[in-house]
């Protein structure tokens, strides 16, 4: 059961199912199961449960399989979008959340199955519609990725 605050009433979590109404996302490509540790739009920490049957270690790679890169940025800025989508949808807005870009990235170790990563993002900026975002993919409290994360807020299609 998600944690109610008394400022502001935030979301201090978000379930799978909160989660679902504030990403378009779906699977296979919706990168978390789960966000813990919200405030607000400021910081918020995104769970991925790394497992073996997903479709994506049937080609990266069959003898060694290695959860892709590309896929733990998407975990990062889809983390950084649900936070500013519930955000904004408490203020009356329905938005949605366009990468614009991705700087600064490095890549440290891999995941691999069975591990559990966390996105750690905390915002640098927001300026109306463009957000920035620090964020980092940590296993078992170590660093495996980072990156700078800009996003674009827009309207929801009706």
């Amino acid at each position: 059961m998600n944690e109610i605050s008394t400022d502001n009433s935030e979301l201090t979590a978000m379930s799978i199912a909160e989660i679902l109404e504030a990403l378009p996302h779906r699977y296979p490509m919706l990168m978390i199961d789960r966000i813990i540790k919200i405030d607000g739009d400021e910081t918020a920490i995104g769970i991925k449960n790394v497992t073996f049957n997903e479709p994506i270690f049937q080609g990266h790679f069959p003898n060694n399989p290695i959860f892709p890169g590309v896929l733990i940025i998407e975990g990062m800025a889809q983390t950084a979008g649900a936070i500013v989508i519930h955000h904004d949808s408490n203020a009356g807005r329905k938005n949605i959340v366009l990468m614009l870009g991705v700087d600064k990235a490095k890549f440290r170790k891999p995941a691999v199955p069975g591990d559990r990563i966390e996105f750690h993002i905390a915002k640098i900026q927001r300026r109306r519609n463009v957000g920035r975002y620090e964020a980092k993919a940590m296993v078992d409290g170590n660093i495996i990725a980072e990156a700078e994360i800009t996003a674009m807020i827009v309207g929801a299609p009706q």
